[in-house]
């Protein structure tokens, strides 16, 4: 990290406390794992779900070790397959008996120049990041309708949505009709006491963003934040907590900038 000092992390608050949440492509250091750990803080019962399945059960081990087998559960889901996504949704109300929160955080990025850009690399960043969010919304949103108690859902954005980037003409697309996604389900979902909103995050690290982006990249992007720093999961995972609780019980319909970098 650069940059001004490091993060104080914060203690759990009880903000999601007799709350149960799904967690999409959490198995992990991401800001899927990092939003599961700290839903479990704030006493949510959580099943995180995620395509990998051998790093899903490894993190489910982990969660449960620390907070209680009865807190967490996993089932494996590839959020491009309507089966799978129907069996994740039936299986947090097995689980838990009930459902509550929504994190849609399953996406897919990669970098090539639009000139150059394959019909299968388009195809596949936008059926896994916004198909995949359309997917779950609608799954979540009628088991929230027909639940009876509100509830929440949370998409991750990003900063890219909003701005340009060299190479990332298909994610870019993806994360904006995320945005556009949220406003439109917020809208619909307002009839029956449901929120739904994003977070569009700039440069949050983790080890996959390492593996996929130059050095030379990672430095110029850090270069670009106020704080001259990346984020860290878990200061994105603390806004998710927030638009997840009681306390924006107000918004809907909003993709919330973590970053500095809002057009």
């Amino acid at each position: 990290m650069t940059g001004v000092e490091s993060p104080v992390y914060e203690p759990g608050h009880g903000l999601l406390k007799g709350r149960t949440a799904v967690v999409t492509a959490a198995a992990g250091a991401g800001i899927g794992g990092a939003t599961a750990r700290r839903f479990l803080e704030e006493g949510a019962r959580v099943l995180i779900s995620d395509a990998h399945v051998r790093r899903l059960k490894e993190y489910e081990a982990s969660l449960a070790g620390e907070f209680g087998a009865e807190a967490v559960a996993a089932v494996a889901c590839d959020v491009t397959d309507e089966g799978q996504v129907q069996a994740l949704f039936e299986a947090a109300v097995r689980e838990h008996g009930r459902l509550d929160v929504v994190v849609n955080n399953a996406g897919l990025g990669g970098a090539s120049d639009l000139v150059d850009m394959t019909d299968e690399q388009w195809s596949r960043v936008l059926d896994v990041t916004l198909n995949g969010t359309f997917r779950c919304t609608r799954a979540a949103l009628r088991l929230l309708r027909d639940g009876g108690r509100g509830g929440v859902v949370v998409n991750n954005a990003s900063v890219v949505g909003w701005r340009a980037q060299a190479g990332q003409a298909h994610y870019a697309a993806a994360k904006a009709g995320v945005m556009a996604l949220t406003r439109c389900a917020a809208m619909e979902a307002a009839g029956f006491g449901v929120r739904v909103n994003a977070v569009s995050p700039s440069l949050a690290m983790h080890p996959h963003l390492v593996k996929v982006t130059t050095p030379e990249l990672l430095e110029e992007l850090t270069a670009r934040e106020a704080f001259g720093r990346y984020a860290e999961p878990w200061e994105v995972a603390n806004v998710i907590v927030f638009l997840a609780s009681g306390y924006s019980s107000y918004m809907t319909g909003e993709t919330v900038s973590v970053s500095s970098r809002h057009p």
